[in-house]
């Protein structure tokens, strides 16, 4: 969910929010509604939602709201809502479903006359539910005025009713192992308001789960687990990959910077992209060819040319031939390990997140 720091609204509006909310918070239903949370492995449960507003960077009011809906258990999306969005509501903590539940109601709307069959049975919203300063964040209000079960999956822990991300909470967080271990957030009133997840094997930070509308923690916390395909639940960071993509269709793609040089013209610094540069470095012989149609550039050939001294990693150096004006990304250090990592454009776009090319 965006996050932008706005001008404060007068208390007179912060007052009628607060009455808001605590008017929406008695319709909350904190416990299982639906026979498929009761399963141990969800049966009956087919279509999972996840919600996301992006906003244009450097830009306050020019957002992206979407929607998507994936099968469930095999998490490929099968609908999807974008639209830009202006917002008119600031960003106020605390406050958050004023500013950005409006146009998600009117996606799920539009969900349901235009397809009705595809209506997720439960959502996944990036905040808080009832972990929240008066037990009402978004995913608690988006549940409520769509009638559909909530879940709310936060990626910091919100410091409410006592909870500190302090030395004895991240002892905690030492000692979750492996994806699914978890512990509860009980706040100083006694009340567990949440847990706190290892979403995945190799994530380092855990997810903050909470009770949104219609679902139980306990099924809250499964189902989040059961969405995970990489830390953040796939839902959620499907609803985030294609509302950035929608705002840079729209609103035209930025282009990847060139590598810096030195006086002497050598490369000291390549652009980072996410995942290509984990294990080999950004500089791979598939680099481009690979990376130019996920950023919004035409397909481009990429020929190796001449041999060269070996490279750090045993490896040679090749001269690509990129029929692009941007000749900086020409030279790059490669194993037949790195060519073989690079090499399957299905990989790539299964880690990138974004759907296989038709």
């Amino acid at each position: 969910m965006a996050r932008e720091a706005a001008e404060r609204p007068p208390e007179e509006t912060l007052s009628l929010w607060k009455r808001e909310q605590a008017r929406l918070k008695a319709l909350v239903v904190d416990r299982d509604t639906e026979a498929w949370q009761r399963d141990p492995a969800f049966s009956g449960l087919q279509r999972v939602g996840g919600v996301d507003v992006s906003f244009v960077k450097g830009d306050r009011v020019s957002a992206c709201a979407s929607l998507v809906v994936l099968s469930y258990p095999e998490l490929e999306v099968v609908y999807e809502d974008c639209h830009m969005v202006s917002l008119t509501a600031p960003y106020v903590s605390g406050f958050l479903a004023f500013r950005e539940v409006p146009f998600l109601v009117d996606a799920v709307q539009r969900l349901r006359e235009q397809a009705p069959g595809l209506v997720p049975q439960v959502l996944l919203v990036d905040g808080n539910g009832l972990l929240h300063h008066r037990g009402f964040g978004v995913a608690c209000h988006l549940g409520v005025l769509t009638d559909l079960p909530c879940v709310g999956v936060a990626k910091k822990l919100l410091q409410v009713d006592g909870l500190e991300n302090n030395a004895q909470h991240k002892e905690k967080i030492g000692l979750l192992q492996t994806g699914g271990d978890s512990f509860p957030l009980m706040g100083g009133s006694g009340a567990v308001l949440g847990t706190a997840l290892k979403s995945h094997d190799r994530s380092t930070k855990p997810l903050y789960v909470s009770v949104g509308h219609k679902i139980s923690l306990e099924a809250a916390v499964r189902l989040t687990r059961g969405c995970c395909r990489f830390r953040i639940p796939e839902p959620v960071r499907q609803a985030d990959i294609r509302s950035r993509d929608h705002i840079r269709r729209t609103l035209g793609a930025s282009r990847p910077p060139a590598p810096k040089q030195d006086s002497s013209g050598r490369y000291t610094a390549w652009p980072r992209f996410p995942r290509l540069h984990a294990r080999h470095g950004d500089a791979c012989a598939g680099f481009w060819a690979l990376t130019a149609p996920l950023m919004g550039e035409p397909g481009v050939g990429v020929t190796a040319g001449g041999g060269g001294a070996p490279g750090p990693d045993g490896g040679m150096r090749q001269t690509l031939t990129l029929p692009h004006p941007r000749e900086a990304w020409g030279a790059a250090w490669m194993s037949r390990e790195a060519r073989a990592a690079c090499a399957p454009a299905p990989v790539l776009s299964e880690a990138q997140g974004r759907p296989r090319p038709s």
